[in-house]
């Protein structure tokens, strides 16, 4: 299979720039991937598509301020990190600008030194190691500090920080917000549970390499970038008498979505509390294990999530419906519009 298979055009100007000033107030369209029918609502639609009985899965992680401005200790040249994740020995992998400037031993400082850090280690991809100093708890002073590490083609300035996390956002540690999610509200939420739908958590923490084309031409040569995973006994005995009781699993995502299935590819199509690493790379061929329904917003073209979500409904159906999506100016990305794959009833 051939990247190439799963580009389409796509405009520079539906790439959103900015969120929408109500979150609900985002496009839906609705798929279905057995008819390739496609229907266009608003995101507040979806209360309508769930049905008691039902599950609605989300990705309750936390996207840390994680770009940092710095001068470099002997020369006072600007520095620029970005965290990417941390490691076990508590020291963090990050990108710099300019990594030339930046040797084994070099130290960084932020905020009038307030934050200190020493690189410890040079990374394959042109990354640093690095080793933080601090009095008091290092994410308040990173909140303090740091700036949001919003994706790269967004290039207009978010004024409201909290417009990159979603509403029930909980565990630090992502570099980017798991999207699909920025469309819920408190009250949207209220009245899905009210309806009967259970609504539960995981936690993957999204990693830089989500953003990174994929750089082969057969699909099956990519490899795919790890990221970090959870998933609570309490959120697995949801899912599974769901699954029991004849209810839809609804992931909100492709990160709820990865999660899931790494989870129940390891456990013959059972959900277990568990917790690591995965690297899961799903696209047309893969057999869904453990999710029935998916909301995700609208993707990159040639990238690994329009091959997820090609491998749920169809690539024929998910191209038409993007080339739709062109035709009718939705809003593209991390800020943009809403897609809702319908299950089997």
């Amino acid at each position: 299979m051939k990247v190439e298979d799963f580009d389409f055009h796509l405009p520079e100007e539906l790439i959103a720039q900015t969120p929408l000033l109500d979150r609900t107030a985002s496009r839906l369209m609705l798929v279905n991937p057995h008819t390739m029918e496609l229907e266009h609502h608003h995101f507040g639609h979806i209360i309508d598509e769930l049905n008691a009985g039902d599950c609605l899965v989300l990705n309750d992680t936390r996207v840390l301020p994680a770009r940092l401005m710095g001068v470099k200790g002997e020369t006072g040249a600007n520095i620029e990190l970005l965290l990417l994740k941390q490691t076990i020995d508590e020291e963090w992998e990050t990108l710099v600008k300019p990594a030339k400037r930046v040797k084994i031993g070099t130290v960084v400082t932020f905020g009038e030194g307030l934050l200190t850090a020493t690189c410890t280690g040079e990374l394959d991809h042109g990354g640093r190691l690095f080793k933080f100093s601090y009095d008091g708890i290092f994410y308040e002073i990173l909140e303090q500090l740091g700036e949001m590490p919003l994706p790269p083609y967004i290039r207009e300035k978010l004024e409201d920080q909290e417009r990159y996390q979603t509403v029930y956002a909980k565990e630090r540690g992502s570099a980017a917000a798991p999207t699909a999610g920025l469309h819920f509200t408190e009250p949207l939420l209220e009245a899905i549970r009210a309806k009967g739908v259970e609504v539960t958590f995981v936690t993957l923490h999204v990693g830089l390499g989500t953003f990174r084309p994929v750089s082969v031409d057969s699909i099956e040569e990519h490899d795919m970038h790890s990221e970090f995973y959870s998933v609570t006994a309490e959120t697995a005995e949801v899912i599974n008498r769901t699954k029991n009781s004849g209810g839809k699993v609804i992931s909100v995502g492709t990160t709820s979505t990865r999660t899931l299935e790494t989870v129940a590819s390891n456990n013959d199509g059972k959900i277990i509390a568990a917790q690591g690493w995965t690297n899961i790379f799903i696209y047309p061929g893969y057999d869904y294990k453990a999710i029935d329904g998916l909301i995700t917003n609208f993707h990159l073209p040639k990238s690994t999530l329009v091959m997820l979500v090609s491998a749920l409904a169809g690539k024929d159906t998910i191209l038409n419906a993007y080339h739709k999506a062109v035709e009718e100016k939705y809003r593209f990305f991390s800020f943009g519009d809403a897609m809702f794959i319908r299950p089997k009833r």
